[in-house]
């Protein structure tokens, strides 16, 4: 490997000046690499030497381009059979955020400011912290794909993610997202209660399930009733539905689980079974519809054909007309044609019961709540780890100094 100085002279009769790298491949391709200072080529020919030796160098003529890089990693998610929600959101990613930013640059010209360029750029188009994380998470799972591929030698996104504005951008996240709070991003035990009040119908079972067994929307989609048991009150999550209605294993291996259920949402779910409205598969003589033997492999909260329920219908069929009827909504700024405020529901998403469930699960007996340790709040939410059940619900927890027992603890030391 050697460096030279180039001099020339241009068409208006200037001289110019230039320094090569001159250097074989680990393949024993010569390449020539032109800098217009001698200190960008020493750093170049440093970094070059170490990647030869190492047999991962990728030399720019070799190298391609993100959004090529992008296909390839797209084509590698759908072979591996993720799910197709995930490769959706892949796709997303990259077309509407990756390539039109950064599609054209070439893998090996990707580093750590490179990157750090292209997560300023997606915060000044808007994108919330939440986003640009996400964004940089596909990234780097494209440039590993890329490394595999021997298109490039280095994972910038990787090496940027070791640094030290790690903990601040995550710390900077949290403050721009807040605590999830009571009233706002969580339920009242008095909105729950009006909630289930109101409930009726095929949305009895769903909602008592999802306020009291805290199982996300997809597993109550995907919910079968051999994984139900009555006797011993219990639910089984063993399947999901995702937003394609494609059936599969839960989030996580912690998604499977089994969760206690109380005697309202029993009796409910033996009303509901009762009820079953099991799918039609043909008609009789009389053209009158014959329905499938009922079976434990069957949807407890099918659609009326026996598929998945879809969300869409869960939230604007049930969640929504049901939190109006309860008098859990709020007034819009758009009116009516008697010039009244349109009232709209105050949550709008399933999740909302699921964050109720783990507060219910953490307040204490007193306050009508189970008063469960964070370990087992965790495995009833089905998290992947405890601390995702602190970052989120943490601040739930009752606290020990609080103002009646901080007074008791000052009693009982002054007695």
């Amino acid at each position: 490997m050697s460096i030279r100085k180039r001099t020339w002279t241009n068409g208006k009769g200037e001289e110019k000046t230039a320094w090569v790298v001159d250097y074989t491949d680990a393949k024993g391709v010569r390449r020539l690499k032109t800098f217009a200072k001698k200190k960008e080529a020493d750093s170049f020919a440093a970094t070059a030497k170490v990647e030869v030796r190492e047999g991962v160098h990728v030399a720019d003529s070799a190298s391609a381009r993100v959004k090529e890089a992008g296909a390839f990693w797209i084509a590698s998610a759908e072979a591996a059979g993720l799910e197709r929600s995930t490769v959706n959101q892949y796709r997303q990613h990259l077309d509407l955020h990756i390539v039109p930013l950064i599609g054209d640059t070439l893998l090996s010209k990707l580093s750590v400011p490179t990157i750090r360029a292209f997560e300023d750029d997606l915060r000044l188009k808007g994108r919330s912290p939440a986003m640009v994380r996400k964004l940089l998470i596909s990234l780097g799972s494209l440039l590993a794909d890329a490394q595999e591929r021997g298109l490039v030698s280095r994972n910038a996104v990787r090496e940027k993610s070791r640094s030290r504005h790690k903990g601040k951008d995550r710390r900077h996240e949290r403050r721009q997202k807040g605590r999830l709070k009571v009233g706002i991003d969580i339920p009242t035990r008095e909105e729950v209660k009006a909630i289930v009040a109101a409930l009726e119908g095929r949305w009895r079972p769903l909602f008592l399930t999802a306020i009291f067994a805290g199982l996300r929307a997809s597993e109550l989609r995907g919910l079968r009733w051999q994984d139900v048991d009555l006797d011993k009150r219990e639910v089984r999550v063993q399947q999901r539905a995702d937003r394609f209605n494609d059936i599969g294993k839960p989030k996580s291996e912690a998604g499977e689980r089994t969760v206690p259920i109380p005697p309202m949402v029993v009796n409910a779910m033996k009303e509901w079974k009762l009820a079953y409205s099991r799918p039609i598969v043909g008609k009789d003589d009389d053209n009158k519809p014959i329905r499938e033997d009922a079976r434990q492999s069957h949807l407890v909260f099918a659609n009326g054909s026996g598929n998945v329920e879809s969300l869409a219908n869960i939230i604007n069929r049930g969640l929504i007309p049901v939190q109006i009827a309860a008098g859990v909504s709020v007034a819009t700024d758009k009116n009516d044609e008697d010039g009244n405020p349109i009232i709209a529901a105050k949550y709008t998403g399933m999740h909302a019961l699921r964050h109720f469930y783990a507060s219910w699960c953490i307040n204490r007996p007193q306050d009508g709540g189970l008063g469960l340790p964070l370990k087992v709040v965790q495995e009833r939410m089905g998290h992947s780890s405890v601390t995702m059940t602190a970052d989120v619900y943490g601040h739930l927890f009752p606290r020990g100094d609080d103002a009646d027992e901080m007074a008791a603890a000052e009693r009982s030391f002054l007695a």
